[in-house]
Formats: C-alpha cells, structure tokens, sequence
C-alpha cells in the first residue's frame, strides 16, 4: 500500500546521512555499524508509536531539517557532522555571503528538497484526510523495530569498550548534532556578555618609542587567501607582481592559521588569544586595539566586510574611528554593495592618514579572495582567463582558479597601495603587517572539496601568507627590529599566535607581563616557534597534523 512505501521511504531517507557518515568519518567498522544500527533503530521505534504516520513525519521535522543540513555540508566539505560553526555561521555570515554560496549549490539543494519535501507534502495529506497505517502493521514493525534497538544498545556498549575511543558527542548521528547545538547555544550566550566579561581588562601599555615621533601602523586582514597561490611565496604565477617587485618586502611561506573560520581566526589574530586558550580566554580580553590606545595612539578600523554581531565587530568598535564601508550603504543596491573592491577602502585610509596624528594605528579587515571570486577585482586585475565560471562545480576548476589568482592580484595591488601611502610620508617610523584569516579549497587535486570552514581542514584551508614591510626610517632606526623580522619570519609561524604580538614590538609597545606571549612576536630575539595547532569545532587545540 502507499501509506506503507511512505513509511519505509521516510525511514531511509532520514538514515542516508548515517550511511554516509559511516564511511566519511574515522570511525571504526564496530563504530560505523552503531552509527547506523542504533539510530535507524530508534527512528524507525518513533515511527511504529502511533498509526498516525502523517502525523510522525511532521514530529520528526527536526530530524528532517538535519538530515538535509548533513546531506548539503557533506556534498560541500565531503566529511563531518554538522558543526557547532556551522550554526555560529548561520548568526555571524551576512545574507549576501549566504546568497552567493546558495546560488552555486543549487544541485545538491534540489537534491535534499527532492528528497524530503514530497514526504512532509504528503504527511501533511494524511493528516488532513485522516489516513492511518494499519494496526497490524504498526504493531508487527514495532517488535521489529524494538529488537533492531536492543541489537543497536549492545553495540553501543561495544564501542564503549573498544580499544579506540568512541564519543556519543563525537560520534553517533544526530547525538553530535544535538550536543552541538548546545555548544552553539552556549558560545552564543557566553558572547552576548562579552561587554560584561571584559570590562576590566587593561593592558596597561607604554610605549618605549619617543613621544613625538611620528609613527604610523598598518594590519591588514586578509580574507580566504591562501599561500599556495602566492607569487612571491612560490607559485609559479605570477600573481604578486608589485610585493614582488619590491626588495623591503619580507614574507614567510610557512605560516599557518589555527582556525579555517573568519569568526574564530580574525579574533585569534587581533588578540593575544590563540588555539591554546581561546575558549576561556576570547570572552575577557580586549583587542590589540585597546593595547595601542593605552599607548597613546589613535586607532581606526576600517571593513570592506558586514557586521558579524561577534567578537570583530566587538573589536572594532574599541577603535577610536570604526568604519565599515559596506554598512554605509544600505540604501544601495545589495548586489552592488557586496561588490564593493578592497580599493574604496584607500580613500578612507587617506582620510585617516591625513589626520595628522602623531601615532596612528589602522586595522584594516579586506573581503580579499572570498567566495564569489569573480566579484573581488576589477577588469585592470583580470590577469588570468578564462575565468568566467556559471556555477562553481569540479570541472570549472580552471575558471575558478583563473579568478581566483585574479584576487590574490587585487590583493597585491591593495597592499602596494597601502604602502605607497606609508612611504608618502618618508619622516613617518611606518610599517605594514599582512596575513590572511584562512585559505581556501578549490578542488584540488582531483577532491570534490570547495571554499573553507570545513569542520576538518584541508592544508590549504589553515596554510596562509604573512607578509611584513617597514619603512626606511623605521630600518634606519631599529635595525635590530628588522634583521630579527627577516630572521624570524623565515621560520615556521602561528598567525594567530603571533600577529598581536608582532604588531606591539612593531609599534615598540610593552604591557603587563603575562598578557602577550612575547615569545611568539617575529621582532623578538627569544621567538619560539611552536608545533602548529588547530581550534577544533569543539574549541579544543590539536596538533593540525592529527586533524587534516
């Protein structure tokens, strides 16, 4: 009978993730086999309690919409559970960052609707027509559904005793899926009293600079670039041709960011919190920003980024001068808004400069390489072709990379601009740090995964560049400051380990003992290099090797 195919179809179809997940995930052969056995058991218990199958569907609705959520990150990433970023993404990502990645998964959507639509439309049928399974029918898949759990709770206990770990959080779909929302829930209320939680941090910074001399400090904030695509950090494109042409640019090819997320890797990079300790230490700090005020310097942070109701709207509201150029514009097209290059941020920074202090610091948040490519750079910019692209798919790999190095371009003129204004003013003790939140998949070597925050990474996800440029006046007078910069970018480098850090030495600029970890600043004869490590969804710090 139809009712009967319905019932069995809905059973499947809420399990498929399951089954995927089985074979995506490290799971042990006992682990995987739970991992099916024991939630089908217990889906297919719910769905014998009553005869009012439409009514059950509708029940399960939860479950429904997770199950499509798993089935889309799975096709988008390849692996993992629903993360508790990925629900963090859902409050922080604006709706034009939303828009542009739906518009190229309209496959895999289609698919999830396809699959689980039709079975709500008719459930939704039976409950108005007050169509019933049969008793019989019930009572017979309820014994069987009913042993189908026993069998699932014994392998549990198995798994639970196996010699390799095995978590319910971790591991058994949609537990993980739950215990996730709870983290979600939790960081989402733990940061809405961030206000509270930092009020009294100081660092309580001096400058060791003389006071009347003029200083300016640039941090540029890098979105979705990844190293690999780097001229001037070795590929073999040249997609760096002005940093390149320059010979007081110092860069590092092995510098690595703890986390694929701008959510996380931003705050990370603007704090002296890092994987270690972020998730204690990112709800009672201030930003780098405030480290410099206490000093003595008017700060300004610029964004060519939306807000993000967290932690980088946080920060950049310490700033003396916060602007965030798309948010001026809300009357405008939004099309056309989230269009906007990297480049408008330049008059806005001259406006800044023009000020006159006497020490300046300018954070400045780029939207750099992010996804949709072709919408970050201007035709003088469009150096590889073809590169037009209809949906973002594995066998437009050569169009998307073509844009995609066209980025980085832009990216290159942006930072050359940016020191071209440093050097207009040759009296100015001046200085520019670069590096990117995290990198970016782009169907590489022959992998179906594309973009980033993956809940595990890819290398080329956490690999990122960090480029560094000092003025003359600056080398002339700390030499010492630049010959320890050339030696120790040279080295293996935490980005959001050591981009605070770097920048308060950069800027000469000392805080109470223990709130920055001095040993992770490149300008420091006492720079430590450490193993690099990743935040996990979870908030805990792994060695990257283990993850990837």
């Amino acid at each position: 009978m139809f009712k009967n195919i319905v019932y069995y179809f809905f059973l499947l179809s809420l399990l498929l993730p399951n089954v995927i997940l089985s074979y995506t995930e490290p799971l042990t052969p006992l682990g995987a086999i739970t991992n099916i056995v024991l939630p089908g058991g217990i889906i297919y218990l719910l769905l014998s309690l009553s005869p009012k199958l439409g009514r059950s569907i509708w029940l399960m609705f939860p479950l429904v919409f997770f199950a499509a959520f798993q089935l889309v990150l799975l096709n988008l990433y390849g692996r993992s559970v629903i993360a508790v970023d990925m629900f963090l993404n859902l409050v922080t990502t604006n709706s034009s960052e939303v828009t542009e990645l739906l518009g190229n998964m309209l496959p895999v959507i289609t698919f999830v609707v396809l699959l689980y639509v039709p079975s709500l439309i008719i459930a939704y049928i039976f409950i108005r027509k007050k169509i019933q399974l049969t008793p019989i029918f019930v009572k017979s898949n309820f014994k069987i559904a009913s042993v189908v759990c026993l069998i699932g709770a014994g392998l549990l206990v198995c798994s639970f005793r196996a010699p390799t770990p095995y978590s319910t959080k971790s591991d058994l779909y949609p537990v993980n899926v739950g215990y996730n929302i709870y983290l979600a829930f939790d960081r989402t209320k733990r940061t809405s009293e961030y206000h509270q939680t930092s009020a009294d941090f100081r660092y309580n910074a001096q400058s060791t600079h003389p006071k009347d001399e003029r200083e300016i400090y640039l941090l540029v904030i890098g979105e979705t670039s990844r190293a690999a695509n780097w001229h001037l950090l070795g590929y073999d494109r040249n997609t760096t041709p002005r940093l390149s042409a320059r010979d007081n640019i110092v860069s590092g090819k092995k510098a690595y960011s703890e986390s694929n997320t701008t959510h996380k890797s931003v705050p990370m990079l603007l704090s002296p919190v890092d994987a270690t300790n972020f998730d204690t230490d990112i709800y009672r700090v201030k930003s780098v920003v405030t480290a410099f005020k206490e000093a003595g310097f008017s700060t300004a942070f610029l964004s060519n980024q939306r807000y993000n109701h967290s932690f980088i709207d946080f920060f950049a509201f310490e700033s003396d001068t916060t602007i965030f150029i798309k948010e001026n514009d809300l009357g405008g097209n939004p099309l056309e808004i989230n269009r906007k290059p990297d480049s408008e941020l330049l008059p806005v920074l001259d406006e800044i400069i023009a000020n006159g202090a006497v020490k300046q610091l300018v954070v400045i948040h780029t939207y750099g390489s992010h996804f949709n490519y072709l919408d970050r750079y201007a035709d003088e910019d469009k150096r590889f072709t073809p590169c037009d692209y209809e949906e973002a798919v594995k066998r437009n790999r050569e169009q998307l990379v073509n844009a995609y190095d066209n980025t980085i371009v832009a990216t290159d003129r942006f930072l050359d601009e940016c020191i071209k204004r440093l050097e207009s003013i040759p009296e100015a003790k001046s200085g520019l740090l670069y590096t990117s939140d995290h990198g970016e998949d782009i169907f590489d070597n022959g992998s179906t995964h594309f973009l980033h925050a993956s809940p595990r990474p890819s290398m080329n996800q956490v690999h990122v560049p960090f480029v560094a440029w000092l003025s003359d006046s600056y080398r002339e007078e700390y030499p010492k400051q630049g010959s320890l910069l050339r030696t120790n970018i040279s080295k293996l480098i935490s980005s959001s380990r050591s981009f605070t850090p770097t920048a308060l030495d950069m800027a000469g600029i000392k805080v109470d003992k223990g709130k920055v970890d001095r040993t992770a600043s490149l300008f420091s004869s006492s720079y430590s290099p450490r193993t690099p490590l990743y935040l996990t969804d979870h908030n805990k710090s792994v060695n990257l090797k283990d993850i990837l």
